[in-house]
């Protein structure tokens, strides 16, 4: 608890235009007096901090700064992870405190575990790990509690991996993930963790295989989102610059003319190059695009192949399956998205030239 009464003294002072010589004979007390209570170097007795409340016009709380806190379940997480933030070293205070007054609460545990987790790792302080690690555990448990969709066990199973880490024990760390990789969550951390800290360069290539295929999933999908925002709001700069990004790095992992399912990402993501170049007014940039999505789509649909042998990097690529919702060939997923760009005279663009690749 911070209190500002050193402050406050002289703030109402001044306000008064008063001196300290002044305020030592209003209070009977002498100036070396007064210029202590505002460095700081000593408190006034209570019967005098009232007497000076009652001069300045205030309240005493407001002479002492002192705020009382809302201490509400909700406003106490609140603070905790803004102790979190900071680093502010009365965070660790408070977290005792917290789990003192809501020892099963999930939300001040769960908090709370983060938070001697971020002092942990920042300090190198292995005890304030350790308690970390002992709040994730208890959090588990108290799991059900949870009503914040965007925390999950995965958040609690990732945080005790960190804490592991943290405290240079890497193997338990890799262990837990790999029990709980659900949809290959983890696989990212995993393989990273063995390559490159314990020297398990053959079994990580596995994992990373996958954590390249879920980025390529998710990168991909969030560019396509991104590019139907940006042309609903006709932000036509921002929209090529995100699509070019996505169509840049496809390029690099698609293997050339090798048909398979990055082919038909490949000329999905062409054709949205092709629209928004369009937009943009950048004719033959747009039917280079047009021309390169319909190759790819005869490509690909002369011979569909859902494994992922055509995208680079992936080792054992012929146990991979992948698939889109636009369609089964790229013929049809094509013809969704211009469906779903409800352009006309586009689409009639993109039929002549499919036509002439034929």
């Amino acid at each position: 608890m911070k209190l500002t009464l050193s402050e406050n003294i002289r703030s109402f002072r001044k306000e008064r235009k008063m001196t300290q010589e002044q305020l030592a004979t209003v209070l009977g007390v002498t100036v070396g007096a007064v210029y202590k209570w505002e460095s700081g170097l000593s408190v006034p007795e209570l019967d005098l901090i009232v007497e000076m409340a009652d001069f300045f016009d205030t309240s005493v709380d407001v002479l002492l700064g002192y705020r009382i806190n809302d201490n509400r379940l909700d406003s106490i997480v609140s603070r905790l992870y803004t102790y979190s933030r900071t680093l502010d070293p009365a965070g660790i205070v408070e977290a005792e405190k917290a789990l003192a007054k809501y020892p099963h609460s999930f939300k001040v545990v769960f908090a709370c575990a983060d938070l001697f987790l971020t002092y942990g790792a920042n300090s190198k302080d292995s005890r304030f790990i350790r308690r970390a690690l002992e709040l994730d555990e208890q959090a588990r448990v108290l799991l059900p509690q949870n009503d914040n969709p965007r925390i999950s066990e995965a958040n609690i199973i990732h945080n005790m991996s960190i804490a592991y880490y943290e405290l240079d024990e890497k193997e338990k760390g890799v262990e837990l993930l790999k029990q709980h990789n659900v949809l290959s969550h983890f696989s990212y951390e995993i393989g990273s963790t063995m390559a490159v800290f314990m020297n398990q360069t053959e079994e990580a290539v596995q994992y990373l295989s996958e954590a390249l295929i879920l980025g390529m999933s998710h990168m991909l999908c969030a560019t396509i989102g991104f590019v139907f925002v940006y042309c609903s709001r006709g932000d036509w700069d921002s929209a090529l610059n995100i699509v070019t990004c996505c169509n840049n790095l496809i390029s690099e992992l698609r293997v050339d003319d090798q048909p398979g399912y990055m082919t038909k990402t490949h000329a999905e993501v062409l054709l949205l190059l092709a629209y928004v170049s369009w937009k943009k007014g950048l004719m033959e940039e747009a039917r280079d695009a047009l021309r390169e999505a319909a190759r790819l789509t005869n490509l690909f649909d002369s011979a569909p192949e859902y494994s992922l042998k055509s995208m680079r990097f992936i080792e054992h690529a012929e146990y991979t399956n992948a698939f889109d919702t636009l369609g089964p060939t790229a013929a049809e997923s094509i013809e969704h998205m211009l469906n779903l760009l409800d352009d006309p005279f586009f689409t009639q663009q993109w039929k002549e030239i499919l036509n002439l690749e034929q």
